[in-house]
């Protein structure tokens, strides 16, 4: 098993921004998982919000040795889940193994466009 990384995570401020009206760019936000066991790593994705009910125990898989970068803006990689966009939401990943997360978002909707990824707080 490695040594690096934690089984949970937690990044608490997530809103997908509105998409772009102009540009080639897509405004998104994303999880990255890195997974540096020799066995994959089975993800449960909780996400909170301010003013609805939590949806729990997105399954998510990271192989063995892997990283993955799920797009939260596409149901299709996280287990159907439509996120509302400019919805203030907050993310807890529980992995069945150690591994390394960081969250990171696109904002294309200005002319000077933003992008920073951010570590979470793992236990």
């Amino acid at each position: 098993m490695a040594k690096g990384g934690a089984k949970t995570w937690y990044f608490p401020d997530g809103e997908l921004p509105p998409p772009a009206t102009k540009g080639t760019m897509e405004p998104h936000e994303a999880l990255m998982i890195f997974n540096l066991n020799e066995e994959p790593a089975k993800v449960k994705l909780d996400l909170y919000f301010k003013d609805r009910d939590p949806i729990k125990g997105v399954k998510l898989v990271v192989p063995a040795e892997r990283v993955i970068n799920f797009r939260l803006d596409h149901p299709d990689e996280i287990g159907g889940v439509e996120i509302p966009r400019g919805v203030q939401y907050a993310l807890r990943v529980r992995a069945s193994v150690r591994v390394v997360c960081q969250f990171g978002r696109l904002d294309a909707t200005q002319a000077n466009l933003a992008y920073y990824t951010t570590m979470g707080l793992a236990e």
